[in-house]
């Protein structure tokens, strides 16, 4: 995975940067793991605007991934490492033993050719191959890992991510996050080896404004330059100060603020983030 430096023949072209693409080996996805994407562009299914600044973008098509990697003891081999427009990371289609064919997460330095096994039993701890925490030695970096056995992968699967595993006692694995928040998870949950690919997606300059509208994101406006019925730090004349502590539109504190609240999974919880 490469990023590449655009020439600047404009100024928007000066200081963006993009991928080289070199590890991708097709640019058409396989039709029948495809679904069509339909845009909400922030609104619900009332038609209000539940989540500000989106709309536009570039048609997407959906490719359906296998977050749950239950197709079991069946040796599968990479075909292609794929673009999604879905996601950070790149994806590989999988075709199994028995014909069936998948989309997983691309772990970093899986290529076509390799094979991969996802079990409930022993396995050779290589990236991109699918296991029972239970069944893997500490110190492993995992990604797409479950929080509860047999919900499919939710934990690390965007570009470059990666948890580790710190211990395992009495039924519980413990993980470090990317965050550095620790967190116990059971040992049944399954998990697959290595750390997601892609990892120079962090390095990547946008440029210009126009490519984040390719992306279908609006223009984010700041609080003090809207009006009194927007924002509670519009209104005034010229420019003013928000007049209060920092909060969102409907005045929750931006800063230091605890907003979490969920007490039913706190337990897992054996280390809060910095």
């Amino acid at each position: 995975m490469g990023i590449k430096v655009h020439n600047p023949t404009t100024p928007a072209r000066r200081g963006s940067t993009g991928y080289t693409f070199e590890e991708l080996t097709t640019d058409r996805p396989f039709k029948k793991l495809v679904e069509s994407l339909k845009k909400s562009g922030g609104r619900n299914s009332g038609g209000r605007i539940t989540v500000r600044f989106r709309g536009g973008g570039h048609k997407r098509r959906y490719r359906i991934i296998d977050f749950k990697r239950n197709k079991v003891d069946v040796i599968g081999t990479v075909e292609t490492v794929e673009y999604d427009p879905n996601r950070t990371c790149r994806i590989c289609l999988v075709r199994y033993a028995d014909g069936e064919y998948r989309y997983i997460l691309a772990p970093l330095g899986v290529a076509p050719g390799r094979e991969l096994i996802s079990t409930d039993g022993e396995a050779e701890i290589i990236p991109g191959n699918a296991l029972l925490i239970k069944n893997i030695p500490v110190g492993t970096q995992l990604h797409n890992v479950e929080f509860q056995p047999g919900r499919g992968g939710q934990i690390a699967r965007s570009a470059g991510s990666s948890v580790t595993l710190m211990a395992k006692e009495n039924g519980w694995a413990l993980l470090k996050m990317p965050s550095g928040e620790l967190r116990k998870v059971h040992l049944d949950c399954r998990a697959t080896i290595g750390q997601i690919g892609n990892v120079e997606h962090a390095n990547l300059s946008i440029g210009k404004a126009g490519r984040t509208r390719w992306m279908g994101k609006k223009p984010h406006v700041r609080g003090t330059v809207m009006n009194p019925v927007d924002h509670p730090h519009g209104g005034g004349e010229g420019k003013t100060k928000g007049g209060r502590h920092p909060v969102t539109p409907w005045g929750i504190p931006t800063k230091g603020y605890k907003t979490r609240n969920n007490k039913r999974t706190q337990k897992f919880i054996v280390k809060r983030r910095k």
